[in-house]
């Protein structure tokens, strides 16, 4: 028996609806962060009422730069998740790109966006 070296079409359209469903949260979790950074609920600087305190300040400062950097990587995460549904589009989802095995449903299941088989990615951090 030989082995397989490519999902099917009914296997990479579970891949492509698992992508999608956590696509659309990673997207509304982006624009959380984002409306965080922009203060799009108000009581920002436009607010002139004079119980504002420097300590204050700088924890909305902190809590800003937080959902900065957790914004950025959102988007970086929206990023790999879009090049999963290229890579099933391309038919080459789910190869390893080091070995060039399958990486096992199960890995693809709980990160599926990933590119690294559990053994080449151990190899890696080495």
């Amino acid at each position: 028996m030989s082995k397989k070296t490519r999902y099917s079409a009914e296997e990479l359209e579970e891949f492509r609806a698992i992508i999608n469903e956590k696509l659309e949260v990673a997207k509304q979790e982006y624009e959380n962060y984002r409306a965080a950074v922009t203060n799009a609920d108000g009581n920002d600087t436009i607010d002139t009422s004079p119980t504002y305190k420097v300590l204050e300040e700088g924890a909305s400062t902190l809590s800003k730069e937080e959902a900065g950097r957790l914004a950025q990587r959102q988007m970086k995460f929206i990023q790999n998740l879009q090049a999963a549904l290229v890579r099933i589009e391309n038919g080459t989802y789910g190869v390893c790109r080091e070995t060039g095995d399958l990486i096992p449903k199960e890995r693809l299941r709980a990160v599926p966006h990933a590119t690294l088989s559990i053994e080449a990615k151990s190899k890696k951090r080495r």
